[in-house]
């Protein structure tokens, strides 16, 4: 039956009320509800960083959410100590830390991120301007105080620890690695059956041991098992052992020590290490706002094991 002419308009009238409401509603086609504004996906599916400076001496283990981080960067610091800098997107745990200090070396290595968060408890007064003028937004306790807390069970200042829901920042369900190129595939043709490697500090020792059983590489600290907050072992899937140029750079700590600078723009050798083998290739960063490149020796892009990657910086 056909639809008299006069009542056209009427209908019409209706429908265009109806999408009006519709879009009020903030609905889609199907009853679909349209994504939360709060949502930490962007629309280019970048993952959204969260980078936290975690302090690594003795007092300061075991760390508590270094295991949710997609990658884990290992540097050099006054006195041969190192520091972590720890980068998380597609999981964001509670609590991280302890937090501590901010380093030149770590504002080059965020570049590699789309405007990054920087969690740290503070900085040199001479290197605040860098922080500033860097693409990332700093978060010291100065400037999220309620995202910050003290564990009086622990000693300062070994005890301050990030809230991230507090700043507010959760997970994208994108991996930070991939985010800068790093490929999660299978294992490329060649490399050499290995046990464990070995990296020394001045004042810092990091050992990685492939388990069989668990497939996976079992990392240690001074000789010691590292473990999470919650008794479990710290694991790599994936450990690139990246030689670097260290220099001095322009600051020095409260005690008159020189803060090392380590250059991650250039080129150099690295061990990849998956899979119970070590493969030699090299690494390549052109600038700071480009990512690094990892090539196996037939000119081809690293390929890693699927979990969390360390990358430690290794002076040469």
């Amino acid at each position: 039956m056909h639809t008299s002419g006069s009542k056209r308009p009427a209908v019409t009238l209706f429908a265009i009320l109806l999408l009006l409401v519709a879009a009020a509603c903030g609905c889609q086609g199907g009853g679909g509800t349209a994504p939360s504004p709060d949502s930490s996906v962007t629309s280019s599916g970048q993952a959204d960083v969260l980078a936290v400076k975690i302090d690594n001496v003795a007092p300061a283990r075991p760390p508590t959410g270094l295991e949710n981080a997609d990658l884990v960067y290992v540097e050099q610091v006054e006195a041969g100590l190192s520091r972590i800098l720890a980068v998380y997107s597609s999981d964001v745990p509670p609590v991280i830390g302890p937090v501590r200090s901010a380093r030149e070396t770590d504002l080059e290595l965020l570049r590699q991120f789309d405007r990054p968060t920087l969690a740290y408890s503070g900085a040199q007064s001479a290197l605040q301007p860098s922080i500033e003028a860097a693409p990332l937004d700093a978060l010291p306790p100065s400037k999220a105080p309620d995202a910050y807390f003290r564990d009086p069970e622990r000693p300062a200042p070994h005890n301050l620890y990030l809230r991230p829901e507090d700043i507010p920042h959760a997970a994208s369900q994108v991996d930070a690695a991939e985010d800068i190129g790093l490929r999660f595939a299978p294992a490329p043709e060649g490399g050499t059956p290995v046990t464990e490697r070995t990296v020394s500090y001045p004042s810092a020792r990091f050992t990685f041991t492939w388990s069989p059983e668990q497939k996976t590489w079992l990392v240690a600290m001074d000789g010691k098992a590292s473990r999470t907050a919650s008794g479990e072992r710290l694991t790599a899937a994936d450990v690139i052992l990246q030689d670097v140029t260290l220099g001095p750079s322009r600051f020095r700590d409260k005690w008159g020590n020189t803060s090392p600078f380590t250059q991650t723009v250039g080129s150099g050798s690295a061990l990849a290490l998956r899979d119970g083998k070590a493969y030699d290739v090299t690494w390549q960063r052109d600038s700071a706002a480009s990512a690094t490149e990892y090539i196996t020796q037939d000119g081809r892009p690293m390929t890693f094991a699927r979990g969390q990657v360390w990358i430690v910086l290794v002076p040469e």
